[in-house]
């Protein structure tokens, strides 16, 4: 299946800062590509680069056939974009803010008027079209951003993080929309953090942190890479898993830490989990809940990073904030 976007080697640095530092992704056509990783990890960048917004200091990207830095008008003409937050006019209505667009991209007065009509119907917006934007909720802007990402048709569509602070009920209706313009076979980029968003809707997944990808695959094959089932013993005192960590010994060699839970690796050996909550229990280690189940994105990542990729509102750039790191278990001697 030819490609919809690629990247190879992509270097940004703002000062001091290496934003990106050799980056490589690519997405087949009418398919969602899953960029996951943390604030600070690049994800941004990647998207403005790719949107021809930034230029690389290194590096080459195409989008639609058409080099991103040799010939940008012709990417803009062919792509649609939803940053992190909605960038619609709160002062005009739903319905001047779609056919503006529309406008502006050319379209004439009739056909701009008719492609608002069918984007505020497609995002349940009708009965608000006459109302001024700064009146929606959250959920509203959001879909008002969206629909404008998409007047004049594009081929790719570049979401960065597009739900952020959404509710999860507007979460699963953005989520519904992004599943049908697949179905009608546009190419999508998505970065987030969050973990499920990605297991819910993206063919690909690419991990990045520090600039540069660290694993790459579908969903399934990304959980698989982390082994079989987990054991997640959760503390009743969070303030006592550093002590949980020494009472469990040898089990601990590949343990993960999130927050007051301790995440150990089964695989195959069944005994873990009977051996791991005596010894608990002999130091005297009460648990508030305790289970196994399949890995999820968050162990690969945590597997991968050491780290979790947190939920938050920062874009990468100069000023990137970074996430806070967890707490990794040295692995212990045998």
């Amino acid at each position: 299946m030819p490609l919809a976007l690629r990247a190879d080697g992509l270097v940004k640095r703002f000062g001091s800062t290496m934003a990106l530092d050799g980056l490589d992704l690519s997405a087949e056509q009418g398919r969602v590509l899953g960029v996951l990783g943390p604030n600070g990890a690049g994800k941004t960048t990647a998207v403005r680069i790719l949107a021809t917004l930034l230029a690389p200091d290194e590096g080459h990207a195409e989008v639609a056939g058409f080099d991103v830095v040799r010939r940008p008008q012709e990417v803009r003409s062919v792509i649609g974009l939803t940053g992190q937050y909605a960038a619609v006019d709160e002062n005009l209505t739903g319905f001047e803010n779609l056919d503006m667009i529309g406008r502006l991209a050319q379209l004439g007065k009739g056909r701009a008027r008719q492609r608002a009509g069918e984007l505020l119907e497609r995002f349940d917006l009708s009965d608000a079209a006459t109302r001024a934007a700064r009146t929606y909720s959250g959920g509203m802007r959001r879909r008002l951003d969206l629909a404008a990402s998409l007047v004049g048709r594009p081929a790719v569509l570049f979401l960065d993080e597009p739900t952020t602070g959404l509710d999860p009920q507007s979460r699963n209706a953005l989520w519904e929309v992004v599943r049908d313009l697949v179905a009608d076979g546009t190419t999508i980029l998505l970065t987030t953090q969050y973990l499920e968003e990605a297991d819910q809707l993206a063919d690909d997944i690419a991990v990045i942190d520090q600039g540069r990808v660290i694993a790459r695959g579908t969903p399934v094959e990304l959980k698989d890479s982390v082994g079989g089932e987990v054991l997640a013993l959760q503390l009743a005192d969070p303030a006592q898993v550093p002590v949980a960590l020494d009472a469990l010994g040898p089990f601990a060699a590949d343990a993960r830490v999130d927050g007051a839970t301790v995440i150990l690796p089964v695989g195959a050996d069944k005994a873990v989990l009977s051996a791991a909550v005596r010894r608990l229990d002999e130091a005297g280690i009460a648990l508030a809940d305790l289970g196994t189940r399949r890995p999820s994105l968050d162990d690969v990542f945590l597997g991968l990073t050491g780290h979790l990729a947190e939920g938050g509102e920062a874009e990468d750039g100069p000023d990137e904030r970074t996430s806070r790191r967890r707490r990794r278990r040295p692995k212990a001697a045998a």
